[in-house]
C-alpha cells in the first residue's frame, strides 16, 4: 500500500516547507524507499509559465516539459529524481480539468461542486503522482499557509485521504514558527499553538511539527508545544538556519524525523546511509578555500529566486575545485559601454542567464563583448546564448543591426528568429519549446569535454526563438564553433569560441539538471576555468 505524507505550513509563508519535504525525501530514499514528491499551489494560474519572475520566482521545467514551481528544483536537487507533470498541481489546473469534464457531460447532469468534484480531482492527482512512478511513498507539499481561503479545497482533500486509504497510510507534517522577541529576550510558542488549532479545526491532526526558529528550543518549550498541540515531544522537530541548505537532511535525521515516519507507517527498512551526503556537507563547510567571483548579468536580478537554480548550479560547480562561488547580480539595464569595464573588471567569470523581452538586452550584449574581448570566462544560458550570437554577428561579422526578431521585427540580419511552428500561436502558456530534447555534441569541443566526451546528451528547454541556420556557415567561417545540435531538427544548441579560456553558450537550461553531488557539466567547466588562477 502506498504511503502518503502531507506537508503544510502555518503562521507565515516562506518557512521552508519545500526544503523540509525535499530533505525528508532524501532520507527516505536513502532508506531504500522509492519516493514521489509533488507540490500543490493554490493560485488560479494553470501553471507559473506566464507569471512574472518578480511574482513567482524561477519557473522550473521538468523533463516532460511541465512548467513548475521553483520548489521542484529543490526536490530534484535533494532527492535526485526526475519529476513529471503530476509533481506540480495548481488550483487553475484542477478547475480547468473539472470544467472540461463538465462541458463534455462527464458528470451526467449533476451539480458540480467543490466537494466532491474538486476534492476528488485533487485526490486523483495525489494518487497519480505515486502510480506514475511506482512510488512507495508520496510526499505532497501544500503551498500557502493554513487558514488561507485559496488552500481550503486542498486541505479538505488531504483530510479525506486519511479516511480513504487508512490512517496507518497517511502522515501529516506541519511546519510552523517559534519567533524570538528581542525586546523581551524570549521565544514564543503561541503562534504555533494557534496555527495547529487552525489546522485541527479543518479536521487534520499533525503527527509531526517542524518548528522554524532562530535559536534552539529548550526541552521545556518542546514539552509545552507537544502538550498544547497534542503530539509526542519527540515529534517536535527543530529547524534552525544553517550554513548550507544541504545540512538540513542531516539535522532532521539527528532528531529522528525519518524514524518517526517509518515507525508510523510500520515500514521495516534500514537506517538511511548518509555517509556520502555527510562527506559532501563537510567538504562544503571546511574545504572551500578559494573564492571565485561570478558576475551574473540578467533581467530579473532584483529577486534572486528568479535565478535560484543558476545560483545553486554555480555553487555546486565550485565544490570539486574547492571554491566558494560568490555571485553578484547586475541588472542588465545598468551595464553600458561606458561603465562595463569598471563594473566587471574584478570578476573571474561572467554569466548571462535566460529571460524574455528586449529590456536589458543591450546591456547583456555589452557584457558579452567585454568577456569575449578580454578573455573572461563566459557562460550563456538560453537568452545568454542568443545574445552571444548577436554580439558575435555585430562585432565580428560586421552586421551592426544584427538582432533577434523578438526584439526587432525589422532587422535585416535576424540571427535569432521565431521557430516556424510558433508563428501562428496565440496562447502564450505551455506553447514554447519545453522539456528535454537530445543534443549531439561535436567531438573535440569544449562542450563535449564538459560532458565527459559523450556524443549525445539530453537537456531541458524553455524558449520560443532559435538560432537562424541561414547564418550558421558564415558564423563558423569567422571562428564561432557550433558544438551542439539537435539531431532531429538540426537546431543549434551550443556555441563556443575555442581560443578563449572558456566561452560557451547553450540554448537549453543546464541549471535544471545540476545536483550538489553531481555538478552539471557546463557549469563545472565554467567555474573550473574561472578558478584557474586562484
Amino acid at each position: 500500500m502506498t504511503k502518503y505524507i502531507f506537508v503544510t505550513g502555518g503562521v507565515v509563508s516562506s518557512l521552508g516547507k519545500g526544503i523540509v519535504a525535499a530533505s525528508l525525501g532524501r532520507l527516505l530514499k536513502n532508506r531504500g524507499l522509492k519516493i514521489a514528491i509533488q507540490k500543490f499551489d493554490p493560485y488560479i494560474n494553470v501553471d507559473p509559465g506566464t507569471m512574472s519572475p518578480y511574482q513567482h520566482g524561477e519557473v522550473f521545467v521538468t523533463d516532460d516539459g511541465t512548467e513548475t514551481d521553483l520548489d521542484l528544483g529543490h526536490y530534484e536537487r535533494f532527492i535526485d529524481n526526475d519529476l513529471n507533470k503530476y509533481s506540480n498541481v495548481t488550483t487553475g489546473k484542477i478547475y480547468s480539468e473539472v470544467l472540461r469534464k463538465e462541458r463534455r457531460g462527464d458528470y451526467l447532469g449533476g451539480t458540480v461542486q467543490v466537494i466532491p468534484h474538486i476534492t476528488n480531482a485533487i485526490k486523483d492527482k495525489i494518487k497519480r503522482a505515486g502510480e506514475s512512478t511506482d512510488a512507495e511513498v508520496v510526499i505532497t507539499e501544500i503551498g500557502g499557509t493554513v487558514g488561507d481561503i485559496e488552500s481550503q479545497p486542498f486541505m479538505e482533500a488531504i483530510r479525506q485521504m486519511k479516511e480513504e486509504v487508512g490512517s496507518e497510510n497517511v502522515l501529516y507534517i506541519h511546519t510552523t514558527l517559534v519567533p524570538y522577541l528581542r525586546a523581551a529576550g524570549e521565544m514564543k510558542t503561541k503562534p504555533t499553538q494557534h496555527s495547529v488549532r487552525e489546522l485541527r479545526g479543518l479536521g487534520i491532526q499533525p503527527n509531526i511539527l517542524v518548528v522554524r526558529t532562530e535559536q534552539p528550543i529548550t526541552d521545556d518549550m518542546r514539552k509545552k508545544i507537544a502538550l498544547f498541540c497534542d503530539v509526542d515531544p519527540k515529534a517536535v522537530v527543530e529547524s534552525m538556519d544553517v550554513h548550507t541548505l544541504y545540512e538540513i537532511p542531516l539535522n532532521l535525521q539527528k532528531q529522528g524525523m525519518d524514524q518517526l515516519v517509518v515507525d508510523h507507517f510500520g515500514l521495516n527498512v534500514p537506517e538511511a546511509d548518509m555517509t556520502e551526503w555527510t562527506e559532501m556537507v563537510n567538504h562544503i563547510e571546511h574545504d572551500l578555500t578559494k573564492t571565485v567571483k561570478i558576475a551574473m548579468v540578467g533581467k530579473y536580478t532584483d529577486l534572486q529566486d528568479a535565478y535560484i537554480s543558476v545560483n545553486e548550479s554555480l555553487r555546486h560547480a565550485g565544490y570539486p575545485v574547492n571554491a566558494k562561488v560568490k555571485i553578484d547580480h547586475f541588472n542588465a539595464e545598468s551595464i553600458t559601454p561606458e561603465n562595463v569595464e569598471e563594473t566587471l573588471k574584478d570578476y573571474d567569470g561572467i554569466l548571462v542567464p535566460g529571460g524574455f523581452g528586449n529590456r536589458g538586452v543591450e546591456g547583456m550584449i555589452t557584457a558579452i563583448k567585454y568577456a569575449r574581448e578580454n578573455d573572461v570566462p563566459y557562460l550563456g544560458i538560453c537568452l545568454g546564448m542568443q545574445t552571444a550570437c548577436i554580439e558575435f554577428a555585430r562585432d565580428v561579422l560586421g552586421y551592426t543591426d544584427a538582432n533577434s526578431t523578438e526584439f526587432d521585427t525589422n532587422t535585416k540580419h535576424n540571427i535569432i528568429d521565431l521557430m516556424a511552428d510558433q508563428a501562428d500561436i496565440e496562447n502564450m502558456g505551455g506553447t514554447q519549446r519545453l522539456g528535454a530534447y537530445p543534443c549531439k555534441l561535436k567531438p573535440g569541443t569544449v562542450a563535449a569535454a564538459a560532458y565527459g566526451n559523450q556524443s549525445m546528451i539530453s537537456e531541458r528547454h524553455r524558449h520560443r526563438y532559435e538560432f537562424n541556420n541561414d547564418y550558421r556557415q558564415e558564423m563558423e567561417n569567422h571562428g564561432l564553433v557550433i558544438s551542439g545540435v539537435n539531431p532531429d531538427r538540426n537546431l543549434v544548441e551550443v556555441v563556443e569560441i575555442p581560443d578563449k579560456k572558456f566561452f560557451v553558450a547553450a540554448q537549453y537550461h543546464p541549471e535544471f539538471k545540476s545536483r550538489p553531488n553531481h555538478p552539471e557539466g557546463l557549469f563545472a567547466a565554467f567555474v573550473k576555468a574561472a578558478a584557474e588562477d586562484k
